[in-house]
C-alpha cells in the first residue's frame, strides 16, 4: 500500500530547523509498520535527521556549513539570484533532498535524540514544498 501527499512548510530565515512535529501534523495516520519518505522540491534547501535536544546544534551545524561552503568566492559563474544561492544549491547537494524514516507501531521510529531537520540555506527561502510517501 503507498499514500502520497504534499505540502508546505512554513518560511523560515536560513538556518537549520527543527520540523519533526510540523512533519507529523501533515501526515495521515500512520500505518503499523513502514517506512516514510520525504522529499524536499527545492534545490536550496535540504532534509536531514540529527540532535533534536540541544539547539546548539542547529546553530553549529549552520556554522560548519557555512565555513564548508563559503559565500562571494571568485569561481562562481551562477551568481544572478544572491550570493546566497550558489551555495545554497551545493550545500543541498551535500547534505541531501530527501530521506526515509521507518514506522513501527504506527508512529515514527526514530532515534531517542533524533528530529528531522529542514536545512534553510538561502536567507529567505520562503515556502518549502515536501511529497511525503508513505509505503505499508
Amino acid at each position: 500500500m503507498l499514500t502520497q501527499i504534499e505540502f508546505s512548510l512554513s518560511q523560515r530565515n536560513r538556518g537549520f530547523h527543527l520540523i519533526t512535529n510540523e512533519i507529523e501534523r501533515n501526515l495521515p495516520s500512520l500505518p503499523e509498520a513502514g517506512i516514510l519518505h520525504l522529499f524536499i522540491k527545492h534545490t536550496s534547501a535540504a532534509l536531514t535527521l540529527n540532535e533534536n535536544a540541544d539547539p546548539d546544534v542547529q546553530s553549529d551545524m549552520s556554522k560548519i556549513f557555512d565555513q564548508l561552503v563559503k559565500e562571494r568566492e571568485p569561481y562562481y559563474d551562477h551568481t544572478l539570484e544572491g550570493s546566497d544561492d550558489m551555495p545554497a544549491h551545493a550545500k543541498s547537494t551535500i547534505a541531501g533532498v530527501s530521506l526515509s524514516v521507518p514506522i513501527t507501531r504506527g508512529r515514527l521510529n526514530l532515534g531517542i535524540w533524533q528530529g528531522i531537520y529542514l536545512c534553510e540555506f538561502r536567507n529567505r527561502g520562503g515556502n518549502r514544498q515536501i511529497v511525503a510517501t508513505i509505503i505499508s
